[in-house]
């Protein structure tokens, strides 16, 4: 079952959904604290690393539920996983280490996130299917989660966190 996508088929379309609905509330959070983010490049990317991790699970759903032969679907995980990767480390450098209260609230908010946990899950996951050893798709839930329990946490502490 690790090995064979027609299984994972429920778990990615339930994924899907729950990651896009989470995409959408964070545009709210955003949309509602749009000023504080102008003037901050670093909670901008916070923010943006927070919208990262929603979508990391988000496509990572849409290619298991998409049709495509083992090995396909292996090395575009492996490359969601890369990008998203690469994309985090990049935001965090961009947020750098603002000492203003924005700044201190973006830290707060770095601390609390799984950032890089995530693409790491999704790249175990990707090996291990290609190599059909070592768990393959079930590397999928703790990466799920994550993502979306870190995406989550990141878009309350904006709620509760940014300076007006």
């Amino acid at each position: 079952m690790a090995y064979t996508a027609a299984a994972w088929r429920d778990f990615a379309v339930t994924t899907g959904g729950l990651a896009g609905a989470l995409t959408g509330l964070l545009f709210v959070a955003v949309s509602l604290h749009s000023g504080a983010l102008a003037r901050s490049r670093s909670l901008a990317s916070r923010a943006a690393q927070t919208l990262v991790l929603f979508m990391t699970p988000a496509i990572g759903a849409v290619v298991m539920a998409a049709p495509m032969p083992r090995t396909a679907l292996g090395a575009v995980l492996l490359a969601v996983a890369a990008v998203s990767g690469g994309a985090l480390l990049w935001l965090d450098r961009r947020a750098g280490h603002d000492l203003s209260a924005a700044g201190r609230a973006a830290a707060y908010i770095d601390r609390a996130s799984p950032n890089l946990l995530t693409a790491v899950l999704v790249g175990i996951a990707a090996i291990t299917f290609l190599l059909k050893a070592g768990g393959g798709l079930y590397w999928m839930i703790p990466a799920v989660l994550a993502g979306l329990v870190g995406g989550v946490i990141n878009a309350w502490l904006f709620l509760l966190k940014i300076p007006d």
